[in-house]
């Protein structure tokens, strides 16, 4: 056994580094070549691909009654996976079915209403062509994606996809990059294309990713990420500046909502408003009320009014402003939603 290195300082960092005292380094004119490599392979793909056999293969999955299943091994699977990661963020009922798990159980899931795309370079692989019995014998309908011609897995299929490829960017052909690429394009660019066939609304796109910053952007309301109740900044018109000094930064709103005894907005007093006060009346500040200095035509908005639209409003001329009171039909305040806020949700 080696002998253990002695403790390794922030300044003594060679065991971990290569030991030649000729580094390696990326040429830059192999790295050109490479991508100009690569796309002149996915070029060929592009020139070559049979579009009757792709829009014959859209059209099954639009035509689909039941789900539709992508299967592979390798890199190829990992494509699949995320091919039918994006049918489901689409609202198509898809799912990935490991070939391995499929023969000890998974198969189940399987119906004669289901479809079953295997994605496969050489299309010899032997995980699928296990599979492909089994998978007949459920009555699923199978489509076999290949780029090899002649191969086996295409011949047992119900149809297959032939995904041109002229060579793997890799020096010796070997490694699955130029066709894994060549995969990710094709299943999302057909992923696409069924979002068109479908007329999938913005919204509906939205609903199925309501996590997201587009998603937050189309669903969230005023209402979703408004403060109310205990949180709102509240004060009277006849309330001295003075003892409202808490209240206006005790919130975290910058301001304070100014209503009267039925909760109707006056206005709104801002800790710009404060210190202009203070600037302008010295002394006098002392005794001013906050509905004597308060702003009493301030942008509001509705809580049924989209979030994003509350963004906007707040962003627009003359100046933009970092709030905005939420106040009903009857002017009635009911919340106040800030820029903060508006970012903290994510939007």
């Amino acid at each position: 056994m080696g002998s253990v290195p002695h403790s390794t300082s922030a300044y003594d960092l060679s065991f971990y580094t290569n030991s030649s005292s000729e580094e390696s380094s990326v040429n830059p004119k192999d790295l050109r070549l490479f991508f100009e490599s690569q796309q002149k392979y996915l070029n060929y793909f592009f020139q070559n691909l049979d579009l009757s056999q792709t829009l014959t293969f859209t059209q099954t999955l639009l035509s689909s009654k039941g789900t539709i299943f992508f299967s592979g091994v390798g890199k190829s699977g990992f494509v699949s996976q995320k091919i039918s990661q994006t049918l489901v963020s689409l609202g198509v009922r898809s799912s990935f079915l490991s070939p391995t798990d499929a023969l000890h159980g998974d198969i189940g899931i399987l119906s004669r209403s289901d479809i079953l795309v295997l994605f496969s370079k050489s299309g010899n692989t032997e995980e699928l062509m296990k599979l492909v019995p089994c998978a007949k014998a459920k009555g699923a309908y199978l489509i076999s994606v290949t780029s090899y011609q002649g191969n086996l897995l295409s011949a047992v299929c119900d149809f297959n996809v032939h995904l041109p490829l002229e060579r793997e960017i890799c020096p010796f052909d070997l490694a699955p990059v130029t066709s894994t690429a060549i995969q990710m394009v094709f299943g999302d660019t057909v992923a696409i294309a069924l979002m068109s066939a479908k007329n999938l609304s913005r919204d509906e796109y939205a609903a199925n990713h309501p996590a997201g910053r587009i998603g937050k952007r189309l669903i969230f309301k005023v209402k979703d990420v408004m403060k109310k109740q205990e949180e709102l900044p509240l004060c009277m018109e006849d309330d001295m500046i003075m003892d409202q000094l808490v209240e206006l930064t005790s919130k975290g709103c910058g301001c304070i909502l100014v209503i009267d005894d039925e909760h109707h907005l006056v206005g709104t007093f801002t800790d710009g408003d404060l210190r202009r006060t203070l600037k302008a009346s010295g002394e006098g500040f002392f005794k001013l009320t906050v509905g004597q200095m308060c702003n009493r035509n301030p942008r509001i908005i509705d809580p049924e009014a989209m979030a994003v639209e509350a963004m906007q409003k707040m962003e627009s001329p003359p100046s933009p402003v970092h709030f905005l009171p939420v106040v009903n039909h009857q002017n009635v305040v009911i919340g106040i939603i800030t820029l903060h806020g508006l970012v903290s949700a994510g939007l």
